[in-house]
């Protein structure tokens, strides 16, 4: 499971850096002010949780259930979370309308919330010494 996590890790903060790069740059003259911040808020918080994969992978053997239920809620928190924004950023350079998966973004932030809270849980249970 802990390949799992820095290989998604390692692909998350790679897309978040190259997403990150070409909003910045081949975007900007394209978008408005507000769908640059916006876009800027996806590739964030993508980043932030591909270093939350990378650390989780580093944690001692944690039980199969946490491991996939960490997993599985970051993978698609962040899919659905920053995919949502990067496609509603970009809504007005494509023919297509992707206003519809709007309510995809708070899932997906829901997904992410869960995710820490599970973290913050599993912290609360280790015993100190």
């Amino acid at each position: 499971m802990n390949r799992k996590f820095l290989i998604t890790g390692a692909i998350f903060g790679l897309l978040a850096v190259i997403i990150g790069a070409f909003g910045a740059h081949g975007l900007k003259p394209l978008l408005d002010e507000a769908a640059r911040e916006s876009f800027e808020t996806g590739v964030k918080y993508q980043m932030y949780h591909a270093l939350l994969l990378l650390l989780v992978a580093g944690f001692k053997q944690r039980s199969f259930r946490f491991q996939k239920s960490i997993f599985f809620l970051l993978l698609f928190g962040v899919i659905c979370f920053s995919g949502s924004i990067y496609l509603l950023a970009t809504n007005n350079l494509t023919p297509v309308n992707f206003k519809g998966i709007a309510l995809v973004t708070p899932l997906g932030g829901t997904l992410l919330i869960a995710a820490w809270t599970i973290l913050l849980i599993e912290f609360v249970k280790i015993k100190p010494k």
